[in-house]
Parts: C-alpha cells; sequence; structure tokens
C-alpha cells in the first residue's frame, strides 16, 4: 500500500527573518510514517520544519509554507491509496510580508492575516473511490462539542476517519484522543503514547 503521510508545522513569512507558526512538533505524523514503514507500506513523509527526525527508508519531501504542502500534496496524492494529513497547517498566512528585514524602529506593525487555503478540502475533491484519507482536529471544550465539530469537519473533507485531540498534544509524547469514523468511534478516548496511537491509524487503512 502507498500511504501518503503529512507532519510537522507551516510558516508564514512575515519579513525576511521572521516568521508566524504554530507548536506541532511533527512527532505524530512520523510515528505514523515509522508505523506504516514496519507494516511493510511504502511511504512518503511530507515533513514541516520542526525538530522531529523522519524515519529511514521513506521517501521524504520538505516544505515550509501552506502552498509549499499545497504542491507537494497536489504532486503525491494522486499516487496514494491512502493519506495520512497529521500536518498542523496554519490556519492563516500573511497577506503582504515585508522584503526585507522590519526593523523595531519602524514603530508599530500591524500584520494582515488571510484564511488559509483548506488544503484537504481540495485535495478530497479529486479523491477517487478506493483513496482513503485521515484527517485530525484539535479541538477544546466538552467532549460532544469536540465531537460534534469533528464530525462536521469528517465529512466536509471527505474523510473515512479524523483524529480528534486537544492543544495539550503539541510537542507532548502522548495525545489524549480518540478516532471517529463517519458512523462510530473506531478508537475510544484515551491518553496515549504517539507511537501506539499511530500503530491504531495505520491498522485502520487496511482493516
Amino acid at each position: 500500500m502507498k500511504i501518503l503521510v503529512t507532519a510537522g508545522p507551516t510558516r508564514e513569512r512575515i519579513d525576511a527573518v521572521r516568521f508566524i507558526t504554530n507548536a506541532s512538533s511533527g512527532w505524530m505524523g512520523c510515528a505514523v510514517a515509522e508505523a506504516a514503514m514496519a507494516a511493510g507500506h511504502e511511504v512518503t513523509l511530507l515533513l514541516g520544519p520542526c525538530p522531529s527526525q523522519p524515519p529511514d527508508g521513506c521517501r521524504l519531501v520538505r516544505f515550509v509554507s501552506v502552498a509549499d504542502l499545497a504542491a507537494a500534496m497536489e504532486e503525491h496524492f494522486p499516487a496514494c491509496d491512502a493519506l495520512v494529513m497529521a500536518a498542523a497547517v496554519g490556519d492563516f498566512t500573511v497577506s503582504a510580508p515585508a522584503g526585507g528585514k522590519i526593523k523595531r524602529s519602524d514603530g508599530p506593525v500591524t500584520l494582515r492575516l488571510e484564511p488559509a487555503a483548506d488544503l484537504l478540502a481540495g485535495v478530497a475533491r479529486r479523491k477517487r473511490p478506493e483513496q482513503m484519507i485521515v484527517a485530525f482536529a484539535v479541538e477544546q471544550g466538552r467532549r460532544d462539542a469536540i465531537e460534534s465539530a469533528a464530525r462536521s469537519k469528517l465529512a466536509d473533507k471527505g474523510a473515512e476517519y479524523i483524529v480528534v485531540n486537544t492543544p495539550a498534544a503539541m510537542g507532548s509524547p502522548t495525545s489524549q484522543a480518540c478516532i471517529l469514523s463517519r458512523c462510530d468511534y473506531a478508537l475510544p478516548w484515551a491518553v496515549r503514547p504517539k507511537e501506539e496511537l499511530a500503530g491504531r491509524i495505520v491498522a485502520l487503512l487496511t482493516r
């Protein structure tokens, strides 16, 4: 099986030396890539700027921005059997990044942020019937509200499964998470090491 995995954060440039990003460590996606390879699958890993090390033997493609990741997904999604979208794609891009370095003496700086493209919804529109998608959602609040929001995303993005976790998973070796299918729980809520959660995700792809 050919599995495409995305991992890590995106960065959007403010000026020549600064950027906005998020706290994703890439740990979850790299763990999925390693679990998929251990199960005998062919893995392409799209990896953002993060401290996590990709597993040996996978096909590695680096990205930085949302636009970079969009281009990589456009290239590699058509050939995959399954996509595990573990990357923490930024929700906003900077509308007018400066060409050089903004000086402190220039005074207060106002950034205009524009909503980023929904990459997963974009590839889902071109999804073949036999392809599978595992989406991810970071949600907070009451559990019923979290699950309701995640199920809406599951439908909107044309995914078979969605991994739902909380902001505490960012940069942590564990994740309090569940996996929802279109009709039920594929994996109940629990705190698990990310390596264990990764193995459960990969197992769902061959059920």
